[in-house]
């Protein structure tokens, strides 16, 4: 190498940036002590941003296209630099190359629940996630705000101090919609449109906008969703009565289909059941027999034995007493047709003459004495 070649190389020729990361914001141009010579060519392909910085202080800032690199476009640093009447020897710049455009399927998502008030189900806590576009709109502001010195400023480098301004702005959202719980699925592109415009706002300061916002998911606790599943069931199954005939219905179809002797066997079984549940399904209902009243006295034990009769005589319960000692209480004026009686079974006390049981103990009663002349 000659003399004139080795002197040439100290000096850059061209200035330019091929990103192949795809998640470089910011990168600085490898000078290395080498000077950049007057009449170099900058190249600034689109989605970026030359910014020229001249001993710690931002000069001249370049948009997409390319530039013979005078004292005539770059005024700041001329400026900075002293070059009242012109200079076209080499120089010393910092040249940081500043991705523009959007950089997608950045992730976000809330590390803890945020606890929200629900008009329907109380406090409730949710969950949610999803992702969201960054994209510098002032490439000043962010070297000065977040970059500093760094060489290769990556999105990963800003991603937590983003999420972190993301879940406060989600928390504060999801609290103040004052949407049901059930509605939020309805209204996240609502709600994900007001945090877009609200954390740009809130990161104009940095430079930094977020163009696009999207909530892919709002969910609840595992239990709360396990209770939601339950009742959307019950709501769907509707009659439990005939969805139980309907499942027995099934399952004879196929154990008929089972050729097998024990699915022959169950056919039978299961066939024989179902038939019952279909004679009661078809039969009149009979209207079930009441209980007895909580306060009435408990059966006596033993099968198959006659229940004993509890007459209400001045108001007191007088009782158990058996069919035959009812005789007595009718031949002692006690038990009288409109006396209160009450058996196991019955649903409430009833008037002695109105059951066909004991109608015949007032038949056989002799009419009373007529007065003495």
């Amino acid at each position: 190498m000659g003399l004139f070649d080795k002197v040439r190389g100290q000096f850059i020729d061209i200035v330019e940036f091929l990103d192949d990361s795809r998640d470089t914001l910011v990168w600085r141009f490898p000078r290395q002590g080498n000077e950049i010579k007057m009449n170099a060519q900058l190249v600034v392909r689109e989605g970026q941003v030359a910014v020229f910085e001249n001993e710690g202080q931002i000069a001249d800032v370049f948009t997409p296209g390319t530039y013979t690199l005078e004292t005539k476009n770059l005024p700041i640093l001329s400026t900075l630099k002293g070059w009242k009447y012109g200079f076209n020897s080499p120089f010393k710049a910092e040249v940081y190359f500043v991705g523009m455009r959007q950089y997608t399927d950045m992730k976000w998502g809330t590390q803890n629940p945020v606890t929200v008030r629900d008009a329907e189900f109380g406090m409730v806590r949710l969950r949610a996630f999803g992702t969201y576009a960054l994209q510098v709109v002032d490439a000043a502001k962010l070297l000065r705000q977040l970059v500093g010195t760094d060489p290769q400023f990556r999105t990963d480098e800003v991603a937590e101090f983003l999420r972190q301004n993301i879940v406060s702005q989600v928390g504060t959202a999801l609290g103040n919609s004052n949407l049901p719980m059930l509605d939020l699925a309805a209204n996240q592109q609502t709600i994900a449109a007001t945090l877009a415009g609200t954390l740009t706002s809130n990161l104009a300061d940095f430079g930094i906008s977020i163009p696009r916002f999207v909530i892919e998911n709002i969910s609840l606790p595992a239990e709360v969703e396990e209770a939601l599943d339950k009742r959307t069931q019950m709501g769907v199954l509707g009659n439990l009565d005939q969805y139980a005939k309907f499942q027995a219905a099934t399952a004879i179809g196929d154990a008929a289909n089972n050729p097998g002797g024990a699915g022959e066997g169950m056919g039978l079984g299961m066939g024989v059941a179902m038939g019952q549940q279909m004679a009661n399904a078809l039969s009149p209902q009979q209207p079930q027999q009441a209980q007895a009243p909580a306060g009435g006295p408990p059966p006596l034990p033993g099968a198959g034995a006659a229940q004993p009769w509890f007459l209400a005589l001045g108001g007191a319960q007088v009782g158990p007493l058996a069919a035959a000692d009812l005789a007595g209480r009718v031949a002692a004026g006690e038990l009288t047709p409109t006396t209160l009686v009450w058996q196991q079974g019955m649903a409430a006390w009833t008037a002695a003459s109105e059951l066909p049981e004991l109608q015949g103990l007032f038949a056989a009663t002799p009419p009373p004495l007529p007065p003495q002349a």
